[in-house]
C-alpha cells in the first residue's frame, strides 16, 4: 500500500503519465468538462475536498512551468488566486476570459473535479520536466 502523496489511484496514475508539456486542469464542482476529456471526479460535497487541497496534493507530486486561469478570478476569487500565486511563484502564466478557459480545456490531457464552491477557481497546469 502506497503510504504518501496521491493515494486515489485513478489520479496517481493520471499524474504518472504526465509528460513535458502536457495540460490538466483542477477545478470547482460546476466547471463543465468536455465530452472526452477524463474527469478524476473527487468532489464528495460541497466544500469536501477544496481546491486548496487538492492542489496542494497535486503539486506535491508534479512540476508545472505554466499555468493558465480565468481573469475574472482576480476579481471575483481574489483569495484563490492569491493562493494560486503563492503556490507557484516565479511560474508562467496567463489569465484569459473563463469563456476562452472552457474553450482551452478541450485539449487538455486529464481534468480533477474538486468540491469547492466559490467562483472561477479552475486552473489549468502544464507539466515541467524535472531535470
Amino acid at each position: 500500500m502506497k503510504k504518501k502523496g496521491v493515494l486515489n489511484a485513478q489520479l496517481a496514475g493520471y499524474l504518472a503519465g504526465l509528460a513535458h508539456k502536457e495540460c490538466f486542469m483542477v477545478t470547482d464542482a460546476g466547471m463543465p468538462i468536455p465530452k472526452g476529456v477524463p474527469v478524476v471526479d473527487l468532489a464528495v460535497c460541497g466544500g469536501v475536498p477544496t481546491f486548496r487541497q487538492v492542489m496542494d496534493a497535486v503539486l506535491g507530486e508534479v512540476a508545472v512551468e505554466h499555468y493558465t486561469v480565468a481573469k475574472e478570478i482576480g476579481e471575483h476569487n481574489p483569495v484563490i488566486w492569491s493562493y494560486i500565486q503563492e503556490k507557484l511563484p516565479g511560474v508562467s502564466h496567463e489569465m484569459i476570459d473563463h469563456v476562452d478557459l472552457k474553450e482551452m480545456s478541450k485539449q487538455i490531457k486529464f481534468a480533477v473535479r474538486t468540491g469547492e464552491f466559490t467562483p472561477y477557481p479552475n486552473v489549468i497546469l502544464q507539466a515541467a520536466v524535472v531535470y
